[in-house]
């Protein structure tokens, strides 16, 4: 397995003023011709303040897992649902060919969260909305799949995983094997400090992973995130938010 790790991301709003993100493009950092990797088309890690309400906006031909880690919100949108989202009731966006949603922060500290574009295999799909109450916040020392192709807790429209685990200070956990051959993998560090493939990440880091095996060593209790996604499955690169932001 080779490891690189990714330049950290444009960082966008102000805490301040109820809204702060940092947007990651896995592509730009690795020199590609797509800002995107495979279905992969970005993650944002914002931090949102209490009572900010992020109003009522499209989405189209985008995939949208919102990853909560602190805090909760209400999730309104076009297709009829009014539902709280926390650390432990996540939720898939399929927005397919007409979707717009709004979120209200509810809680009296900062939310934290991943808000994860992926893109579908086509374009123009229907829209849907996904809710999974995974009942605990936190993975000991496995790792479990949170979305990915039909028959996960919560389904991605195309060849990508998304899983977590949170590693204890000086254990080691070994990543999962790669689901298809021309698959490889991104692993964010959400909180602590880990080792994986030669290089030290710290909280808000990402490493791009290539190749099958290797395990990652927690230097302090770390909340990992791992994308993993199939780089020889069909793709739709221009989704709203997930699409490809370079000139072919």
């Amino acid at each position: 397995m080779n490891a690189t790790k990714l330049k950290r991301g444009d960082r966008k709003g102000d805490p301040a003023r109820g809204f702060a993100v940092e947007i990651i493009h896995p592509g730009l950092s690795l020199g590609g011709s797509d800002s995107g990797l495979g279905a992969i088309g970005r993650i944002d890690r914002a931090t949102v303040s209490p009572r900010h309400v992020i109003g009522m906006h499209p989405h189209r031909d985008d995939e949208i897992l919102t990853y909560v880690r602190a805090g909760r919100m209400l999730h309104r949108d076009t297709v009829g649902n009014a539902e709280e989202i926390t650390a432990t009731r996540l939720m898939m966006m399929n927005a397919g060919h007409t979707f717009q949603h709004e979120e209200r922060m509810l809680d009296h500290g900062p939310v934290e969260a991943l808000q994860i574009f992926l893109r579908p295999r086509a374009a123009d799909l229907g829209p849907k909305v996904q809710f999974h109450d995974f009942g605990e916040v936190l993975s000991h020392g496995k790792w479990r799949l949170i979305a990915g192709p039909e028959g996960a807790p919560l389904e991605v429209r195309a060849q990508a995983w998304v899983s977590d685990a949170h590693v204890a200070a000086g254990a080691a956990s070994s990543l999962p094997p790669l689901p298809a051959p021309d698959a490889v993998r991104l692993l964010h560090v959400f909180g602590g400090d880990v080792e994986v493939g030669g290089l030290t990440l710290r909280a808000g880091d990402t490493a791009y992973l290539k190749g099958d095996g290797g395990r990652v060593l927690a230097g302090s209790d770390a909340d990992l995130v791992l994308f993993v996604t199939d780089q020889g499955a069909p793709v739709f690169r221009g989704g709203m938010f997930s699409g490809n932001v370079l000139a072919d």
